[in-house]
């Protein structure tokens, strides 16, 4: 697969992540305690034989480069490299040269693409969760002889009216492309006969339109010939809309979990069902597995502590009589004695406090990185490095859907969200 180069595409300022990404950008966001949202695509890509990726983004990207450095090296022999594209000012550009949207990304970094022996480009969102073998795909693209291969999810009406929908031809062309259909006649212009989704192997039960992934695979020379001929910022709302009339593009159908991660909410919940004892997406595989960073800490010690339905990440310490439900606990979390924990994403820390600063902390009544005694947290996520006192009170009693932000708490989607670096001081509580 040396003749495929993937993009991973970084995406904007997170907005809809804030303010998780305050201080990341979206693909460095935790994810299941111990990974990065970036670490899906990429395990993708290196369980499907690809090794060769960029990373394309321009916000908060520090740590994400970083993520990267630490996690994925490869040999001298095999060529493989995972490496970040920053938006940069170049003596060919002499205009704006930030990212103006997901097709002007790619516009901008086009000399990585256009060596000799690259026949195709694997284009991925950094933001999804979901396990893939982009093998497939790219056979789906060869075979159908296409231009360009759109990732396909069957999808009811309901939902449709959140993804860019796509109306077929009975060989899986693709004819029409529809952005965020509402009305009953814009979905009825790309409505699929479930009969067709049945007919190529996947069971439609009642989804009949089929929604763009954000996962694309094009024929180089086609990708530099619409980008350099056009001016088109977007994929999904311009190059693919203009492509049909003059491209073949075709549709590769799948049908497992796939999660945008673009939302607080989505985040949420999408970490939490990873805690479930029958997750729709299962964190262990022994055929394509997720990679991350090493960080060789010790085994996670449990004092007499009660843990149900919750996945524990390395190196935390739980103290005695400590509750913890339907949660997600980050590397390295301290969370003291009885501590009650419930449906909470907890990030944990970067690193674990020496000796000297605990002692400094504790002589200035400052709360130590972690959860101190007798505190209640449920239905929140808790970014890292938050020092959170004693017998604190964080719950959306009020079932209020969004707040002010504080330098203690913001309230999004109806989840109480504590910021990276949070000082949360002993009884406070979210009022």
């Amino acid at each position: 697969m040396r003749n495929v180069i993937t993009l991973v595409l970084g995406g904007g300022k997170g907005t809809r992540l804030y303010p998780l990404t305050k201080y990341r950008s979206k693909p460095a966001v935790p994810l299941a305690g111990k990974f990065r949202l970036i670490d899906i695509p990429i395990s993708n890509c290196l369980n499907s034989g690809l090794n060769r990726i960029y990373v394309l983004t321009q916000f908060n990207s520090t740590s994400l480069h970083r993520h990267i450095k630490h996690s994925y090296s490869f040999d001298t022999f095999s060529g493989g490299f995972v490496e970040i594209l920053a938006a940069q000012q170049t003596f060919e550009e002499d205009k704006d040269w930030w990212y103006q949207g997901t097709a002007d990304a790619v516009r901008q970094n086009l000399r990585y693409i256009t060596e000799p022996g690259i026949d195709y480009v694997l284009i991925l969102s950094g933001d999804q969760l979901y396990r893939m073998d982009y093998r497939e795909m790219i056979e789906t693209h060869r075979a159908s002889k296409a231009d360009v291969t759109i990732g396909a999810l069957p999808v009811t009406r309901e939902a449709a009216s959140g993804f860019g929908v796509m109306r077929l031809d009975d060989t899986g062309r693709v004819k029409g492309f529809l952005e965020k259909p509402k009305t009953a006649e814009e979905l009825s212009l790309v409505h699929t006969d479930p009969a067709w989704i049945d007919a190529h192997g996947i069971p439609s039960k009642g989804r009949d339109c089929l929604a763009s992934m954000g996962i694309y695979v094009f024929n180089r020379d086609t990708l530099v010939d619409v980008l350099t001929k056009t001016a088109y910022h977007d994929f999904g709302k311009e190059i693919f809309p203009a492509s049909l009339r003059t491209r073949h593009v075709q549709v590769h159908l799948f049908d497992g979990y796939w999660e945008d991660i673009g939302t607080i909410k989505a985040f949420y919940q999408a970490n939490l069902d990873l805690a479930r004892s029958n997750p729709s997406f299962e964190l262990v595989s022994a055929s394509a597995p997720i990679y991350t960073r090493m960080r060789f800490l010790p085994p996670t010690l449990l004092d007499g502590a009660t843990v149900k339905s919750s996945l524990i990440a390395d190196g935390c310490r739980i103290g005695t009589g400590a509750v913890i439900e339907n949660s997600v606990v980050g590397v390295r979390c301290q969370i003291g004695n009885n501590v009650t924990i419930r449906n909470t994403v907890i990030m944990g820390a970067d690193d674990y406090q020496p000796p000297g600063e605990i002692i400094a902390d504790t002589a200035a009544g400052r709360p130590l990185i972690g959860i101190g005694d007798g505190t209640l947290i449920d239905g929140a996520i808790v970014d890292k490095n938050c020092r959170i006192g004693k017998n604190v009170r964080i719950i959306n009693e009020h079932k209020l859907i969004e707040s002010p932000e504080t330098p203690q708490a913001v309230i999004s989607d109806g989840i109480v969200v504590i910021p990276k670096g949070a000082v949360v001081p002993n009884g406070w509580s979210l009022s």
